[in-house]
């Protein structure tokens, strides 16, 4: 949810509408999550160059967004990487 609520903010009200797929997920767990835990992605920046990037070439374009998830004493239990491709919608 993190790296996906992210890429939508930046595609919200976007023109052209550019479309988002998540093609691989990788994951590694460190510790058993328990309790409230927090994932967070960083990577808005990346999102934003490959938006503009699709939009500017009409090809697909795709990012590595890592997200991380902490318990409630800041310990790391697991690690994401989702990649997303991001592709300029065609107009009917």
């Amino acid at each position: 949810m993190s790296t996906g609520s992210l890429a939508m903010a930046h595609l919200y009200k976007i023109d052209p509408p550019v479309s988002m797929l998540v093609v691989k997920v990788e994951s590694s767990y460190f510790k058993k999550a328990t309790g409230r835990t927090w994932f967070t992605c960083e990577d808005g920046a990346l999102f934003v160059k490959a938006i503009e990037e699709t939009i500017a070439t009409g090809e697909a374009r795709t990012v590595v967004a890592r997200s991380v998830g902490k318990n409630k004493e800041g310990e790391v239990v697991a690690e994401f990487f989702i990649t997303w491709s991001f592709k300029v919608k065609s107009r009917k």
